[in-house]
Order: C-alpha cells, then structure tokens, then sequence
C-alpha cells in the first residue's frame, strides 16, 4: 500500500479511488479489445461468406459498439480527472498520467474513423458478389484491432507507472 498518512487523508483516499478507477476502466477496455482480436474477429474471419449472416444475425440488436460507447468515454474522463487531480504531484506523474489520456483518446479516435466505417460495411454491404472484399475487410479489421488494443493496454501502463511514481513518493513522504 501506499503512503499511510497521504492514503489516511480523504482527499488522498479520493484521488487514489478516482486513479485505481482509471485504472479499471482502462484495464476494461483493453482486455474487451484483446478478447475481439483473439476470438471474435477469428470467428468472423473463419467461414465468410457464412460467417458474416452469423454476425449480422449475433449484432442485430446489440454489438460491442454498446459496451464502448458507455465505457469508453468513462474511461477517458476518469484518466482526464486522474491528471488533473494529481497535476501538482511531480511532472513526471502529470506526464504519465496525460499520455495514458492522450492514448485513451487516440483509441477512441481510431474507432470513429476507423472502426466504425468498416462496422458499417460489415453490417450492409451485399454479400453476393463481395466475399473478397468483406474479407478483406476483416482482416483489416483485426489488424486495425490490434493497434487499438495496443495504444489501450500502453495507456494503462502508463497509469500504472503513474500510479508507481505516487506510491513512492508518498512512500517517501510517510516514512520523513
């Protein structure tokens, strides 16, 4: 654990809750990305044209897209509200800490311009005549998907670098 004397205080109790939550979130949203880069993009991948009636069919009513647009955004205001509550702690933390915003941002980003224009050819482009092209599509898809996992998962090291750097300097501060 941390500090005693900065975690015994309430705002320091509140600020570590508001950075293990970032945290959390982030964690959330990476490993969502990795589970859609291991299984589902396999799945969707493995037997097209069939492959893409069964997810049309699976994502009719609700995709992942419903988990993202909720958690996501969550995700980025609790690391925008990590960097600015920890702003005065060292500018080795604010830097930490704002660069795991800035890829959670990034992220979410790469969804919008990426991600959702491909979800929408997935979910209406004819299949008769374009097998080729949803596969391709696919493909591009999962190797897209891992760049995102990627910038998430270094978001939430970089939180936990900052998270490193808070323990150890309030560590320092409980023990003079």
């Amino acid at each position: 654990m941390c500090g005693m004397h900065h975690l015994l205080t309430r705002n320091g109790q509140m600020k570590k809750l508001i950075l293990y939550l970032s945290i959390t979130f982030m964690a959330d949203i990476g490993f969502a990305n990795l589970y859609n880069s291991v299984v589902d993009t396999t799945s969707w991948i493995s037997d097209v044209p069939a492959s893409i009636l069964v997810f049309r069919q699976y994502y009719q009513h609700v995709n992942p897209g419903n988990f993202f647009r909720i958690f996501s955004p969550l995700n980025q205001i609790l690391a925008l509200v990590s960097v600015v509550v920890f702003w005065k702690t060292s500018s080795k933390v604010r830097l930490l800490l704002i660069i795991a915003f800035l890829l959670a941002v990034s992220g979410d980003i790469l969804t919008f311009a990426y991600f959702y224009p491909r979800n929408d050819l997935l979910m209406s482009l004819p299949i008769r005549g374009n097998t080729g092209r949803l596969t391709d599509i696919l493909r591009q898809w999962r190797a897209m998907n891992w760049v995102r996992t990627i910038l998430i998962l270094a978001g939430l090291a970089f939180l936990f670098g900052g998270l490193d750097r808070i323990c150890g300097r309030t560590q320092r501060l409980a023990e003079k």
